[in-house]
């Protein structure tokens, strides 16, 4: 039976790949199961500085729930309740994941799926990528969070011409409106993404981390902000040996090597 999860592990770079092309990548209950573990797994291990989400076959990064499986998973409100919970767990593990993340799209983004790339922290597409959320075509309740993402991202205002419509948009219309960060030709796009990547990768961890960090504060109500935890991380940059690393290196005008300690 082939693996419907990959994950793999280049240097600092951690691969998660949706592996159902044959279904452009619909995603079944098991899946994000997996995917869950997988997400922790590249969250424990200290060497994975970056992570990039994707999709195998070409046609698609992910097209959303696996409607097939509706009857079997989704057919009972306490199937759905449980079947919701499991992805949302998966959605908030990406969208407060400590390290930075990057949907890398090519062709459909769909439901389920765009619903995980606006987790990201990054979203890069190929000029031929589609983007809906046909929810409202398909009955189907959308939760708070996940509203929430959308409108963080992309503001209220096309956050609801998105879902009310239920409309399809191409590359074009996902760049302009903030959906997406960039499009590059389809031959290009893991070069660049990984490119991307490993600049990223390369930078300061203990910087990274705190800009990730704040930057999931501030999506939170203000009385639920942990303002000493940020101060306390920006401290530790400042502390880290890799401080003096940096400042070693501009000096010596060369390549930092930075170690996250």
């Amino acid at each position: 039976m082939t693996e419907k999860m990959l994950a793999r592990k280049d240097g600092h770079i951690g691969t998660m790949t949706f592996n159902n092309p044959e279904r452009h990548n619909a995603v079944s209950f098991e899946m994000w199961e997996k995917a869950g573990a997988i997400m922790e797994d590249f969250r424990s291990d200290p060497e994975i500085r970056v992570v990039v989400l994707t999709g195998a076959g070409g046609k698609a990064f992910v097209s959303g729930a696996d409607i097939s499986k509706f009857g079997d998973e989704r057919a009972t409100l306490e199937a759905q309740t449980r079947y919701n919970a499991t992805t949302e767990r998966v959605y908030n593990a990406v969208a407060t994941f400590p390290k930075p993340t990057i949907a890398m799209i090519r062709g459909f983004c769909i439901g389920g799926g765009l619903g995980l790339a606006i987790a990201c922290d990054l979203r890069f597409c190929t000029e031929g990528s589609k983007f809906a959320l046909p929810a409202a075509k398909l009955g189907l309740g959308y939760g708070y969070g996940g509203i929430e993402r959308f409108v963080q991202t992309i503001g209220p205002s096309q956050t609801k011409d998105i879902f009310f419509s239920a409309r399809q948009l191409d590359a074009a219309e996902a760049l302009r409106i903030g959906l997406v960060n960039r499009v590059v030709a389809d031959a290009d796009l893991e070069a660049d993404t990984m490119k991307y990547a490993a600049t990223v990768a390369g930078n300061a961890p203990l910087t990274v981390a705190a800009i990730k960090h704040i930057a999931v504060e501030l999506s939170k109500p203000e009385a639920q902000r942990d303002l000493a935890g940020c101060k306390s991380m920006v401290e530790a940059c400042f502390a880290s040996q890799d401080f003096i690393e940096g400042r070693t290196a501009f000096m010596e005008k060369r390549k930092p090597q930075f170690k996250g300690k």
